[in-house]
């Protein structure tokens, strides 16, 4: 898909069959929605290039998460150059992550969003943001 036939709707079914992968587990699948070269920049986290590294995050969060996403409302610019997108996680804590509290199957529901930058039909940067105080007080069961 060139530049030039990029559109809000293209751009709103390419996040959709995104996520859509991600529910189902597929992460061939969302890989391959992305850019050789994307960049992914999550929350509180650092900045990572390229669907190699794309990839590692995803094996380590299938390892220490399991998630489904409700709700999901997708958004994106007019000539299909940006999009984002709104939901909650619904997860488990299935093992404990580096850096974080110890995981024993604790559960959460988590508003969350994310941006994306579209080109030539592929997803080229992925933006995650949610609230991770609020993500730890779920799995502490502690107040901030």
């Amino acid at each position: 898909m060139s530049t030039a036939t990029l559109t809000s709707a293209t751009t709103e079914t390419l996040i959709g069959r995104y996520y859509e992968c991600f529910n189902r587990g597929d992460s061939d699948g969302m890989l391959a929605c992305l850019a050789e070269d994307v960049v992914h920049d999550v929350n509180m986290g650092e900045r990572r290039f390229g669907k190699e590294a794309f990839r590692a995050f995803n094996a380590r969060m299938a390892h220490c998460y399991k998630e489904q996403l409700e709700n999901i409302v997708i958004f994106s610019a007019a000539d299909g150059a940006r999009g984002a997108a709104e939901f909650n996680v619904v997860g488990t804590y299935k093992n404990t992550d580096e850096g974080l509290p110890p995981a024993s199957g604790q559960t959460y529901v988590l508003p969350a969003g994310a941006f994306f930058a579209v080109k030539n039909g592929q997803i080229v940067r992925v933006t995650n943001y949610y609230n991770l105080t609020d993500w730890l007080m779920q799995v502490t069961g502690e107040v901030g």
